[in-house]
């Protein structure tokens, strides 16, 4: 099979690069894969495909841009000129854009390809259902978020004409089945990128870190995570870091920067800025525990994956896809009031003096990431393309 993804891919700062990358790398590797062709925002030199792994071959064509109203028309014709067995689009509502009309004209591209008879499936990493277009940097006008959720509802069911529309939280397939009475539906869980072995849950010596890592300043606040250590330091004289690691989510710029110089005073507070792949490892290695400081979810988190790979500890706010993933796939935290920053406070401090317990809840995200692993998700995709190719034959 020949099979096209179309994506954000590293080093690309568009959201779902990362996950592009270890779909690829698996992807690649499968015995039904002939030929992968990537159709991406990044130039072919720059693209990271160098693999140590052997696998099949890999084209990079450079053929869409964020925020570009000609993305409709320059996919199609790398699609014509690669003429690929099969597509899957890596997808989340702000995929092509922050400007509202590109991106709408960005999610048309599946039925365009359905249309030419490729079999097609959408991987959607949220649904405008389960999002805070609020706290996710929308709109906070509430006029306007009733018409992004009625074009929402329009975008979702141009997608839904895909041949399968793949999500990764069951409680979506639920939504759209009721909603759209969509039958092309089906949960494919979100996958672990990496299964190190099994890891030592000793720490290096020095502070305890306190690591968040990803895109900050809409509905990932940094500030209640600042201030709940602070909390912790005075009332225990406890030597922790805390480590900001990523960047500013496109829709905030400037934001982590503001944060450095609203805590200039606070010591041994670290932001890593862009953190490359191969720094991946180090950063949760490292940590002692990893904190979700949101005040909403959108989608399935690849963060949670990583850190249940890397066996740690995470605090995370008691809402939304972050509480649907614990009972569905087996992870386990601390929760805390996404609202208080006392609430945070206690959640860490009772990991910070309690060893035990921090390595009994990476013990168990361990096991619940070794479950999953990137290789079982894309031989997944794999068996759905073969039904979807029996169907049309």
């Amino acid at each position: 099979m020949k099979l096209a993804i179309v994506t954000a891919y590293p080093p690309s700062k568009v959201t779902l690069n990362e996950y592009a990358y270890h779909l690829v790398k698996h992807f690649r590797q499968h015995a039904d894969i002939s030929e992968l062709i990537l159709l991406t925002d990044v130039s072919p030199k720059d693209a990271d495909i160098s693999f140590t792994e052997k696998g099949c071959n890999i084209v990079v064509k450079q053929c869409w841009k964020f925020n570009s109203y000609n993305n409709i028309f320059s996919v199609m014709k790398a699609v014509n000129q690669t003429k690929p067995d099969a597509i899957l689009f890596n997808l989340q509502f702000m995929k092509f854009g922050d400007k509202k009309i590109a991106a709408a004209l960005g999610l048309l591209l599946p039925k365009r390809c359905v249309l030419k008879n490729i079999p097609t499936i959408v991987l959607l990493h949220n649904i405008m259902e389960q999002v805070d277009l609020e706290n996710s940097g929308f709109t906070k006008n509430k006029i306007l978020q009733k018409i992004y959720t009625g074009i929402g509802t329009m975008l979702t069911q141009f997608i839904l004409s895909a041949d399968m529309v793949a999500v990764t939280i069951d409680k979506y397939v639920h939504i759209l089945k009721e909603k759209y009475t969509a039958t092309n539906v089906v949960q494919i869980p979100h996958g672990t990128f990496e299964i190190p072995e099994e890891p030592i849950y000793t720490l290096p010596e020095g502070p305890l870190q306190i690591m968040t890592f990803g895109k900050f300043g809409t509905y990932k606040k940094v500030e209640i995570m600042i201030e709940a250590v602070e909390k912790i330091r005075s009332r225990t004289n406890t030597n922790l870091e805390i480590v900001i690691a990523g960047t500013d989510n496109p829709n905030v710029i400037g934001y982590l920067q503001s944060m450095k110089e609203k805590y200039a005073n606070v010591p041994q507070l670290t932001f890593t800025g862009y953190v490359e792949e191969v720094d991946v490892p180090r950063i949760f290695t490292e940590s002692a525990m990893v904190v979700f400081p949101y005040t909403s979810t959108t989608g399935s988190s690849g963060v949670l994956h990583q850190a249940g790979s890397y066996g740690k500890a995470v605090v995370m706010p008691d809402l939304g896809d972050l509480s649907l993933l614990v009972d569905e796939e087996g992870y386990k935290g601390e929760f805390f009031d996404p609202e208080s920053v006392d609430s945070l406070a206690n959640a860490i401090e009772k990991i910070v003096l309690d060893p035990e317990y921090r390595i009994a809840l990476g013990k168990a995200n361990y096991k619940a990431a070794t479950a999953l692993p990137m290789s079982k998700i894309t031989d997944m995709y794999i068996q759905q393309f073969k039904a979807i190719q029996n169907r049309k034959q």
